[in-house]
């Protein structure tokens, strides 16, 4: 079959058929290309480098009050009154909880020293330094373990007391203790880990203060057993080249020889 169409003369030219039908349907393919829906871009996945940014969290306002000099004084006498509602107040007004007083004593360490069990405790529970010493060297820790403030001991030892510090004597809260005979301060230190052969400036070991400085009573007998137990030596000389026993036995302290010689 023949199609044609005329020419510029007026007659008709003739196409083949496959021709014409090829010629419409490249048309076709060309007008769907033009008027299909353009392809989604492709967008590539998020890393570990692409997080959002966040909005950061405002900072939390601090709960500390600023610093009032005025109510240093008041801390201080509040301390050793042994008034802890008023230490709390002043805490919480701004009072420095590490204010130093005269002998450059903190309250903490005013506390202790007057034996002010509750002030201390409030003051200790509100960050005080249980290590902070005074001019002549004492710690609230040092202070309670040699007077025997067993209380006031206990607050320290478990907020970060030095087991290692010494006063002023070179000496360890334990060598204070046994020379005071304080059995249950002794035993206290002795659980918590103190140093039962530590020897001080004067060439003395808790054993032997507990004899030298000691009675002989049964008190200082317990203390010298607890100490025995705990792994003190009693061979350690003093200054003076004396043994315990040795020292026991110029003292007349019977008892405590006897310990020494069975534990020998």
């Amino acid at each position: 079959m023949m199609f044609g169409r005329k020419n510029s003369s007026g007659s008709r030219r003739t196409l083949p058929a496959g021709a014409s039908i090829a010629a419409t349907a490249a048309i076709l393919t060309a007008v769907a290309a033009c008027t299909a829906d353009p392809a989604p871009t492709a967008h590539p996945a998020p890393t570990s480098q692409q997080t959002p940014a966040t909005t950061p969290a405002p900072a939390e306002a601090s709960s500390t009050p600023p610093h009032d000099p005025a109510l240093d004084d008041d801390l201080l006498a509040a301390a050793a009154a042994d008034d802890a509602d008023r230490v709390r107040d002043l805490l919480a007004r701004g009072a420095d909880i590490e204010a130093r007083g005269p002998h450059q004593r903190t309250p903490l360490i005013e506390a202790t020293k007057n034996r002010a069990t509750d002030a201390a405790r409030a003051l200790i529970e509100a960050g005080a330094d249980v290590n902070a010493i005074d001019a002549i060297g004492d710690s609230a820790y040092l202070y309670a373990g040699a007077e025997g403030l067993d209380a006031i001991l206990d607050l320290t030892l478990t907020h970060g007391a030095d087991l290692t510090s010494v006063n002023r004597y070179g000496g360890t809260a334990l060598i204070p203790a046994a020379e005071h005979g304080s059995v249950s301060t002794v035993r206290r230190l002795i659980a918590a880990g103190v140093e039962v052969n530590h020897v001080n400036t004067p060439g003395w070991t808790a054993l032997q203060e507990a004899i030298v400085y000691g009675d002989g009573s049964r008190r200082y007998q317990q203390v010298v057993a607890d100490l025995l137990a705990a792994g003190a030596d009693p061979g350690i000389r003093d200054s003076a080249g004396n043994t315990a026993l040795d020292n026991a036995v110029a003292r007349g302290h019977t008892e405590v020889a006897d310990l020494l010689r069975a534990h020998a």
